[in-house]
């Protein structure tokens, strides 16, 4: 019975096998039903649960890769805030060269270098000969009339600032007649007196320094100039140069003709003294320096390796900055001269002096 019992469950009716798959299919549809009704972020990803996870090794070198990038990228911040650093140091922009430094000159010890520094308005203010004629006037050597003149060519020489070459020929002409008649040395001992109370406060002292700079290195310096070569050579003297090349008057046994001797030295001649004394005294003038503020004296500035213009005039001062000659320039209110304010000045000058002049010459009588 058993056994037909078995047979019995095992061989249900085909209509009982049928209400059962039916109930098996509601269940298995009633399921699906409900899974699809929740939320959806209960459900799970299915990019998520198809990626793989990735194996520890992989992890540990990507970490390591980020590592050094940023480690790198930190040294390179560094390396560039620290030659910030050095440039700000060196008082720089960041990433601009600095300028090479120009030579020290003059060279300390080259004894085959001098310089050259033309006298009126380049190393004093106004012309030798201009203040050398008052210190005359005062001690009678003329009458006020020449003074007069002397004061004239002063006024024009100090507003110009420039060597007009009929004014200096006058001035000369003047001079020469003065001393006509008198002993070299009469003039020599005067032109000490005359150098301290008219010429040793209008030196200017931007060109004595440079001057003393060249003796400072252990070089020879000389003033160049076309006033007479006795007051030349007591300003050289008075200022510790090596000496003067100037113009030379003539005379014989030792008193003055009125003459000259040769060609006032001027212009093209300063630049021939230069070069004859330059052989004379073994020099290099590629290796000297001159010294001028006036066009006149380009021959004697481009003679030599180290050309100055001092106090230039306009003519000069154009020309040295079209070949990048080095200026310095002493004077104040230059620009101003060409104005008429101190041309007043000067006229005031003019008058006062000869004013001066004229109440000198009346108490002496």
């Amino acid at each position: 019975m058993a056994a037909l019992g078995w047979l019995t469950r095992r061989r249900r009716p085909a209509t009982a096998r049928s209400v059962l798959a039916g109930e098996a299919a509601a269940e298995a549809a009633r399921k699906s039903a409900l899974h699809n009704e929740r939320p959806a972020d209960d459900q799970p990803s299915a990019t998520a649960a198809e990626a793989p996870e990735a194996p520890d090794a992989d992890r540990a070198t990507a970490a390591e890769s980020a590592k050094t990038a940023e480690t790198k990228k930190t040294e390179k911040k560094k390396a560039r805030d620290k030659e910030k650093g050095k440039d700000k140091e060196k008082g720089k922009a960041p990433g601009k060269e600095k300028k090479p430094e120009e030579p020290p000159f003059p060279v300390v010890g080259d004894n085959r270098a001098a310089a050259f520094f033309d006298l009126d308005n380049t190393v004093m203010q106004g012309a030798a000969l201009f203040h050398f004629g008052r210190g005359l006037y005062k001690r009678q050597f003329f009458q006020r009339r020449e003074l007069a003149r002397f004061a004239w060519q002063q006024a024009w020489f100090r507003l110009a600032g420039v060597e007009d070459p009929e004014h200096m020929q006058d001035a000369r002409d003047s001079a020469l007649s003065i001393v006509k008649g008198h002993r070299v040395s009469e003039l020599m001992a005067i032109g000490e007196e005359i150098y301290d109370e008219y010429m040793a406060d209008r030196i200017w002292p931007g060109t004595r320094a440079l001057a003393q700079a060249h003796l400072d290195a252990g070089q020879r310096v000389w003033l160049v100039t076309a006033a007479p070569v006795e007051t030349a050579t007591i300003i050289a003297r008075r200022l510790g140069l090596t000496g003067a090349l100037g113009t030379v008057a003539e005379s014989v046994d030792g008193v003055y003709t009125g003459r000259l001797v040769g060609e006032p030295l001027h212009g093209p001649a300063k630049a021939e003294a230069v070069r004859a004394l330059a052989t004379a005294e073994g020099l290099d003038l590629d290796r000297c320096a001159a010294y001028s503020d006036s066009h006149n004296d380009i021959p004697m500035l481009s003679l030599v390796g180290h050309p100055y213009a001092i106090n230039p005039d306009t003519k000069l001062r154009k020309h040295a900055r079209a070949r990048d000659w080095r200026l310095r320039d002493y004077r104040t209110g230059r620009k101003a001269a060409k104005v008429g304010i101190p041309a007043a000045a000067g006229i005031g000058a003019l008058a006062g002096g000869t004013a001066a002049a004229v109440a000198l010459h009346r108490r002496r009588r």
